[in-house]
């Protein structure tokens, strides 16, 4: 029951002691330092970044069957090159760039040896990751991104721009909002609204196992408080198109970055950033699950859990870390988080029976481990600080906030929950822990560190991520497309369309 995930993160970014660093100037920063070693230790050594093809981009499609018009659309959608249309069939031959083209200033954006894309988005460096074939290989791949921002801010102590920081959360509890989204590629011919009815009481709930947590409530912090998710407070709209305004719960954009015909790529805009890698698992593999029973078709007893107000009640749950909180239903059923969340558990395993055939593999031990902490967390909140991240840091700074004797509004405590997601070794108290074996991790430190380097074997991102090691004339790529210069003439595009492309087809 597996499908093709890819996560993508951006990382909070300042440089220590200059508050008035321009992001934007951080961000090109970072991704300028990593794409200049980029290609270090391969056969491609010495050879120019990977530039990013933008001739696959399509960003103002939408799954209800419009399309945005771009002198309609905000300017934060406009993440395409609007001349050009998505590759198809065989090798092409493209425009060589005149030589006052290639002497324009590198794009902001580079293609990595382990398939990534590494790039500029929206004033934060942007950490795309190769498509994987399912949770457990997707998340390998979201913690990999978490080694290339470390790499970052070593390369950024040598340089005389002066040092970085990167952070592996969602707001800087001032009002500002950066995203951890996740793709999943789905069949075209599961019916959309069926999506987003099954899933949207899903998402509401899901941080229960999977939120990365936070100090203070609402946009600004502006009450003090702890919550579950870092991007509840952000949720504005319960359908649409925008990421970076009146964010919604299930995005619309259509950009399958595959045969159309054939795939939809559901864009999730609504999960925090983890450093856990149970969070993340349970993230991805319940997700992946659930909308594989929506797959197979739904019928009343998903209806029946359908909310009243789907955004109030996302803010709702989020600000009850206590649990406690019950959501009304369509169904006139009330559920708290843990007891909704069984109630998606029970659904899938209900598929599964009336399938006719038992979860194996990834699918049965991420069902066992959903069950088990959602029995555990019923019995213990605390029984979890070592899988679920917002319990994790719950429990650390709340004995911090009465070992302090203060509220959550303390500035200290605001300063921890910053601290925490730091992406240097010696600063994170989430690295920390993991170091204390106080995190379940479920891959060596070495297998995370190989992941920053080598593709997935699993998916077409072995061709990309062996094609920018292999081949010092690959000067562009996409998700969907290898450009490579031959030396004179034309440039020649070959697609790579098939999410199950291995073999590289400039082999």
């Amino acid at each position: 029951m597996t499908h093709v995930i890819g996560t993508e993160t951006e990382y909070g970014v300042y440089r220590p002691g200059d508050a008035w660093a321009n992001p934007i100037a951080l961000s090109s920063q970072a991704v300028r330092l990593y794409a200049e070693i980029s290609r270090d230790g391969t056969p491609a050594q010495g050879a120019a970044p990977v530039r990013w093809d933008y001739r696959a981009e399509d960003p103002l499609n939408d799954m209800r069957g419009i399309r945005l018009s771009r002198a309609a659309a905000d300017p934060s959608l406009l993440t395409d090159d609007p001349y050009h249309l998505a590759p198809s069939g065989g090798s092409e031959q493209i425009e060589r760039p005149t030589p006052e083209e290639m002497a324009l200033p590198a794009q902001t954006t580079a293609v990595l040896t382990n398939g990534a894309r590494l790039y500029v988005d929206h004033a934060h460096p942007e950490y795309s990751a190769p498509e994987a074939l399912g949770a457990l290989e997707a998340t390998l791949y979201d913690r990999a991104g978490e080694v290339i921002a470390r790499r970052i801010i070593e390369e950024s102590l040598k340089s005389e721009d002066g040092p970085i920081v990167l952070v592996k959360n969602n707001t800087d509890g001032k009002g500002a909002a950066y995203g951890t989204h996740e793709n999943y590629q789905i069949p075209r011919s599961v019916d959309f609204d069926d999506v987003v009815r099954g899933l949207t009481p899903f998402f509401v709930s899901r941080p229960i196992i999977c939120g990365a947590g936070r100090v203070g409530l609402g946009q600004k912090s502006q009450v003090p408080g702890f919550q579950i998710s870092q991007r509840a407070d952000f949720v504005e709209n319960e359908v649409g198109l925008e990421t970076t305004f009146n964010r919604p719960i299930i995005n619309t954009r259509d950009e399958p970055h595959a045969n159309p015909a054939h795939y939809r790529r559901l864009h999730v805009i609504g999960g925090d950033g983890n450093m856990f890698d149970v969070s993340i698992l349970l993230k991805l593999g319940a997700t992946s699950l659930v909308l594989w029973a929506i797959e197979q078709g739904i019928g009343l007893e998903w209806e029946a859990l359908t909310l009243d107000d789907a955004v109030q009640e996302t803010w709702n749950l989020s600000h009850h870390p206590n649990l406690d909180y019950k959501m009304n239903t369509a169904g006139g059923r009330a559920y708290t988080g843990p007891e909704l969340l069984q109630v998606y558990l029970d659904l899938v395993l209900a598929t599964f029976d009336r399938m006719g055939i038992s979860p194996e593999g990834e699918d049965h031990a991420i069902l066992t481990l959903w069950q088990d902490v959602l029995d555990r967390m019923r019995a213990d909140i605390f029984s979890v600080s070592t899988e679920v991240e917002w319990i994790g840091k719950y429990q650390l700074l709340g004995r911090k906030k009465d070992r302090l004797g203060v509220e959550w509004n303390d500035p200290r405590l605001t300063a921890m929950d910053l601290q925490w997601a730091d992406l240097r070794p010696e600063y994170s108290l989430a690295l920390k822990l993991g170091k204390a074996g106080r995190i379940k991790r479920l891959f060596s430190d070495q297998q995370v560190e190989d992941a920053a380097s080598q593709p997935p074997t699993t998916t077409r991102a072995f061709a990309r991520g062996h094609a920018v090691a292999s081949r010092p004339d690959l000067v562009k790529a996409s998700w969907t497309s290898l450009v490579i210069d031959p030396g004179q003439g034309n440039l020649i595009r070959y697609p790579i369309a098939d999410t199950a492309q291995t073999r590289s087809p400039v082999e």
